[in-house]
């Protein structure tokens, strides 16, 4: 028995293991927070979402910047990874990616003014240290889309910053590449969840560069790591609905909680509301029935 996969690390979804030289095995799990406390119930069918819709937005973005993905078939991995079936069912949850050296940014790309955004421009009149129109509101869209990076921290929360701090953690030159990418990234991605009705308000990118070259690496415009908002309920100076754990969101918020673990129990009726927000959110942005994609449905 060859035993399984290395573990390298285990983060608040993902779960990366190493499956051979030069790639990763990444698992995305059902697991699902709020308040950076992890819950104990399971949201049926999110890491399904997230990895399909991560394949997806590969295969369509893929003109634009190169990806790390390798396969997500069960198939393929489970002939490429030795002892991947002593993790447990994982099918339609796994991706096997290229190694890649990750850049220290969060290249986030805001089209509306949502989230940290809007708490500066309330406070400021900026949005990342960069002056803004006066008189915009909550839920406006943003005269051009921002390239916004943040730091990434080991501990604690990211850091928001300006381009020229970025430039001078990464270097000139990369910054522009990466800041030119992610807003054609975002611009593309914006016009196809438009045809399907919804807004991306904003969305974190995570690049990296295999043999000096970028690339795209774990997830891609998901419901984790984008704002997506039903157009027609975007009514500026209020906060729209968005496809991901809303429902989950808005009753902890409720509950007598001060917020560190353990976390209340969900009732089953959050989990599965939550879970059929993250399905409609594949399914009206793709196309597809996530019944289709591999895993059990």
């Amino acid at each position: 028995m060859t035993g399984a996969p290395l573990l390298l690390r285990s983060g608040k979804v993902r779960d990366l293991y190493r499956a051979g030289p030069g790639q990763l095995l990444m698992v995305a799990s059902d697991r699902v927070s709020a308040y950076d406390v992890v819950f104990a119930e399971p949201i049926p069918d999110k890491g399904r979402v997230l990895t399909a819709m991560t394949v997806f937005w590969c295969e369509v973005l893929a003109d634009v910047v190169d990806h790390a993905l390798v396969t997500a078939d069960p198939t393929t991995i489970a002939a490429v990874v030795p002892g991947v079936e002593e993790l447990g069912p994982v099918a339609g949850r796994a991706m096997v990616v290229r190694e890649a050296e990750m850049v220290p940014l969060e290249c986030i790309v805001r089209g509306y003014l949502a989230g940290q955004a809007w708490e500066e421009y309330a406070r400021s009149g900026t949005v990342h240290s960069s002056p803004m129109p006066s008189g915009l509101a909550l839920a406006d869209r943003l005269p051009e889309p921002m390239f916004t990076p943040s730091t990434k921290a080991e501990a604690g929360h990211d850091e928001n910053i300006d381009f020229d701090r970025a430039a001078g953690i990464v270097g000139r030159r990369l910054a522009e590449e990466l800041r030119e990418v992610c807003l054609e990234l975002y611009r593309r991605a914006a016009d196809r969840v438009a045809a399907a009705g919804l807004v991306l308000a904003d969305t974190k990118f995570e690049l990296g560069l295999i043999d000096g070259r970028l690339v795209l690496c774990d997830e891609v415009v998901t419901p984790d790591s984008s704002r997506l908002w039903p157009a027609d309920q975007v009514v500026p100076g209020s906060t729209p609905p968005s496809f991901d754990k809303q429902p989950l969101r808005d009753w902890a918020a409720a509950q007598p909680w001060d917020r560190t673990p353990p976390p209340p129990a969900l009732p089953p009726e959050v989990v599965a509301a939550t879970s059929a927000r993250y399905v409609e959110a594949y399914e009206r942005v793709t196309g597809r029935r996530l019944a289709d994609w591999y895993g059990p449905s």
